[in-house]
This record gives C-alpha cells, structure tokens and sequence, in this order.
C-alpha cells in the first residue's frame, strides 16, 4: 500500500472519531486510536499463558523464533529508510533486537538441549510479507517502529521480568527484553512520543490518520502470530 491507497475498513477495527483525533497529538491518536487492537494481542491464550508461567521451554522458544522473523523484516526496512524523513525523527540503532534474540536462542538452545530447527509460520511469515511492502513511505514504517519498540519498552519489560522469574533464569537467556539506551526508560519513551509528536504535526490529517491505521494492522499481525501460537498449546503448556 502506498500513502495514496487506503485500506480496506476493517471490521474489527474501531477508530477515534474525526473531531476528538483532530485535537490529540500523534503519539496519543497511535495509542487511542489501536486500543480495540492492542488489547486482542495481549489477551491472547497464549500470552495469558506465558504471564503465568505455564508455557514450557519449547512454547518459548517457539515465541522467539517467530519474533526474529518479525524483527528481521522490521529492522531490514528501518535501515533501508533510516535517512528518510519522518523515519528519521525516530530511528535509533539501540532500539534493534534482531542481535539480542540470537543470543537468547542460543542461550535457550545451550540450556535446553533443544535443537533450533527452521521453523514453518504463516503468521510471521504474513508479518515479514507487510513489513517489506512499508518502505514506499516513512509513515508506515514509523508505525511499526513504534508499535514494537515502544511495547517492548513498556510491557515487554514485565514480560522479561516474568519470564526471568518463571524459569529460574538469573538474568540469563532475556536479553531480548535489556537496551542500553540514551536514557532510562522512561524519560527514552517520553522522548520518543515527542518525536512522535513533532512528526504529526508535518503532516495532513489523512497523513497521520494512516499511520493510526498501520499501527492497527500492526497489532492485528501480532494477534494473528499469537493465535497461531495458541492454537499449539498442547505442545507448549507446562
């Protein structure tokens, strides 16, 4: 999709409404505007499972897996368009986690015994398929970067711990979930959501209205990853 072509409705999406979207900055339209979205992806079977401790080494590793294909895919198309210039505003080498989920596979391998065999995933290959296509415009990239990258700031960071205390791991095997940042976290994210914000307000309202929408689609490739993950329960519950 272009910045030209808009998407077909989706009917599981729900939208801010014209007047309220007009008067809220950029990074408040991506979070008010994906909430339908964002809350079907963290409710899944599978991360609910995840959370509780209940998902075996192998359900693990099997996340991660399908996580490097996403973060390939991303993080390919954020270099390729790191100069452009909504991109630009954002794009921070830190942020990557392509490296980082390579060493946390190996450490899970190594702990393990599990062999890393090539996986077979229509969800994140779908996933990857998207993120090729976004590079015809920095708005679309830009709704990805921050649908991951900020999630992985903020939740991911419960996660990592969780998932540290569940399977007695001492800091091992989660670097996915450590950046050595610019900052602490916090003040990073701050930073980041007034990027956002200095991007907005260059662009039209149809500009930024699409942005919202990827961030949607952004989610819903994620929701679609984790059911394919539930539908496997049987193998990844402890």
């Amino acid at each position: 999709l272009s910045p030209q072509e808009p998407r077909e409705g989706n009917p599981m999406t729900t939208s801010t409404s014209p007047d309220l979207a007009s008067e809220l900055s950029l990074s408040a339209q991506m979070k008010q505007g994906s909430l339908v979205e964002h809350e079907q992806a963290e409710n899944s079977t599978f991360m609910s499972e995840l959370l509780g401790g209940r998902i075996n080494e192998v359900g693990y590793i099997a996340y991660l897996q399908r996580l490097r294909v996403v973060y390939e895919a991303l993080e390919a198309s954020a270099r390729e368009m790191a100069d452009d210039d909504l991109v630009s505003q954002v794009y921070d080498v830190a942020l990557e986690r392509l490296a980082t989920i390579d060493a946390d596979l190996a450490e899970w391998s190594h702990r393990t015994g599990i062999p890393l065999e090539p996986i077979s995933s229509p969800a994140a290959d779908a996933y990857a398929a998207r993120l090729a296509e976004i590079t015809d415009w920095g708005g679309y990239v830009v709704a990805h970067h921050y649908t991951r990258y900020l999630g992985d700031l903020s939740g991911g960071q419960a996660i990592g711990r969780l998932v540290d205390r569940h399977f007695d791991l001492d800091g091992a095997g989660i670097a996915t979930y450590a950046f050595d940042l610019s900052s602490a976290v916090k003040p990073y994210k701050d930073e980041y959501r007034r990027s956002l914000d200095a991007i907005g307000e260059s662009l039209s309202a149809a500009d930024r209205e699409r942005i919202v929408d990827e961030v949607r689609t952004a989610f819903l490739l994620h929701h679609d990853l984790f059911a394919e993950l539930s539908s496997m329960m049987d193998q990844y519950r402890r």
